[in-house]
């Protein structure tokens, strides 16, 4: 039996929940790709030049995992997006060692129906799948970054799943990310778990498309004194992200972060509404439509129409690659709690941050300059701290 890898201080694991859906396929084959230099890294922000220097993990340190409840295996799921023009068509055949070798780590995720275990002993059975797996790659860290479908709003006192793999990844000593409008880390019940955990966690709800768009334009009508009377707005989605959000009650979680963004840029909240629709011959490909009536000069009633289109995997896989670098290198200079400097990435930001785009951005780059200044904190695998060395070090913000 080979011996198991001895913790590498450059590896970093990346567990994502829902680990065989499109987003973490993409994500997965992507970065494969770029660190092969077979694509570029179109959309990855830390590959851009504010993000040099900053200490982050090479991608090519990444090894992945996760959970999740369906049995695809990740190159079959990678031939099925090749077939609907998400991924390049000879992409699954070039990385197929690499997809291969993620799906070898990821486990079954839970609760599944029939489950009768207690949210404790669940807790503790997804937070071993996650130490196990870093000690198999030996990870230095692991990120947890949940991709899984939008589940409903919870009505009951029972954590939902999102939230018991939130609960996992703070048991198993990991920084988190809600790439999703579910519930995660924001339940009350976790409220005290994740102000006491000495973790850095991120989120909710991967800012991707029209809220992407309407984060760049709330500001501009701002910014110009002009009136925006109402602001109504039209998804058509396909995939598991249509037929997740034909609930009612998962698109209502959908629909609260892409109107806030609009309540906070703009200072008031618009008349008009979100609709999202699920149609299913769209597969993974979107289509979002706005309506912006607005008032200039006297009065003078204007209109702004903006139609966007686009694949929702392949937008949000360079951002779950940026995420997981920032968080890991957060991590690993003692940074912890949320980390508002990564509103950039999501509808409804975790901390105290800025709506608008640009000061979003400025926010990330001032946290690139942070981690470029500041000195690794002691990790698994690392000699003992020197005498000096403050109780507690690792998780504390500096």
């Amino acid at each position: 039996m080979p011996a198991e890898p001895s913790v590498s201080p450059s590896r970093v694991g990346v567990w994502l929940i829902g680990a065989r859906g499109s987003v973490a396929t993409t994500a997965v084959a992507g970065c494969a790709a770029v660190t092969a230099g077979l694509r570029p890294p179109t959309g990855m922000v830390t590959e851009t030049d504010a993000f040099h220097e900053a200490g982050l993990p090479a991608l090519s340190s990444l090894v992945f995992g996760g959970h999740d409840v369906v049995d695809c295996p990740l190159p079959k799921r990678a031939e099925t997006l090749a077939a609907g023009g998400v991924l390049p068509p000879d992409l699954p055949s070039a990385v197929a060692a690499e997809l291969a070798a993620a799906d070898r780590e990821i486990r079954t995720g839970g609760p599944l129906p029939g489950d009768t275990r207690s949210e404790d002993e669940l807790v503790e059975a997804l937070a071993h799948d996650i130490r196990d797996f870093a000690r198999r790659c030996g990870a230095a860290r692991t990120v947890v970054v949940n991709v899984a479908s939008t589940e409903p709003v919870p009505t009951g006192a029972a954590l939902p799943a999102s939230s018991l793999y939130a609960a996992a990844a703070l048991r198993a000593g990991c920084p988190y990310v809600n790439f999703t409008p579910s519930m995660g880390l924001h339940h009350p019940r976790l409220a005290s778990e994740a102000a006491s955990c000495g973790l850095p966690y991120a989120g909710r709800d991967g800012k991707t498309g029209q809220t992407l768009l309407r984060s760049v334009l709330g500001p501009m009508f701002a910014q110009r004194a002009l009136t925006v009377r109402s602001w109504s707005g039209t998804n058509l989605l396909g995939g598991g992200d249509g037929a997740a959000l034909a609930d009612p009650a998962a698109a209502a979680a959908k629909n609260a972060g892409k109107e806030r963004v609009l309540a906070d840029t703009l200072g008031t909240v618009p008349e008009g509404e979100t609709h999202i629709d699920d149609v299913p011959s769209l597969g993974d490909w979107k289509t979002a439509w706005d309506h912006i009536a607005f008032d200039g000069f006297l009065g003078t009633r204007m209109v702004l129409q903006t139609t966007w289109q686009g694949c929702d995997s392949a937008l949000a896989a360079p951002l779950i690659l940026d995420l997981a670098r920032l968080v890991a290198r957060a991590h690993e200079v003692g940074l912890s709690g949320p980390l508002s400097e990564l509103g950039f990435y999501f509808k409804d930001p975790v901390g105290e941050g800025p709506a608008a785009l640009g000061e979003q951005y400025a926010d990330l780059v001032g946290l690139a300059d942070r981690l470029r200044a500041s000195e690794r904190a002691p990790g698994p695998g690392d000699p003992p701290a020197g005498r000096g060395a403050p109780d507690g070090f690792q998780g504390q913000r500096r």
